[in-house]
């Protein structure tokens, strides 16, 4: 997230572009053109304009994590030791490498870091955050809450 970097001003057809490509990443250029009202020349020529732009970072497949055995999800806050400024690198380097973290955000407030984790079962993420993340270089504390029910996950950005 970088807050110096100035909003990219988009017209109709742009936003229109982009809701419809969060909808569907692999949507063809012809039928993206029909949905935006465009030739599929102009709207080929949009689309990489907006890939240029860096607004489109990247396309995936987002998985569904209970039928692949992963039927944990949790939020993790950690808190890091108080002059822990030598080891903030060090930890954010090895969080950004752990396949379980799917998110992790600095934060304001009673906590350092939010993390999003996923684990196969309650076993697993136990043992993920008492031998992992609570063993990382400047790690304080380590608290959790387990997802009951998840009723809304999206990655779609409001773009009204």
């Amino acid at each position: 997230m970088s807050a110096a970097v100035p909003p990219t001003v988009l017209d109709a057809v742009d936003r229109r572009m982009l809701t419809r490509l969060q909808e569907d990443g692999r949507i063809t250029n012809q039928a993206l053109a029909e949905a935006v009202h465009l030739s599929p020349a102009q709207c080929n020529r949009r689309h990489r304009r907006l890939e240029e732009l860096g607004l489109i970072r990247r396309y995936e497949a987002r998985l569904d994590a209970p039928r692949l055995g992963l039927g944990v999800t949790a939020f993790v806050h950690v808190t890091m030791e108080r002059g822990h400024i030598r080891e903030v690198e060090k930890f954010r380097e090895r969080v950004r490498a752990m396949t379980q973290v799917q998110e992790c955000y600095a934060v304001t407030g009673d906590f350092d870091y939010v993390l999003k984790v996923v684990a196969r079962d309650l076993k697993s993420l136990s043992d993920f955050l008492l031998g992992t993340l609570a063993q990382l270089p400047g790690v304080n504390g380590v608290r959790s809450s387990v997802c009951l029910d998840e009723i809304k996950c999206t990655s779609a950005l409001p773009l009204d």
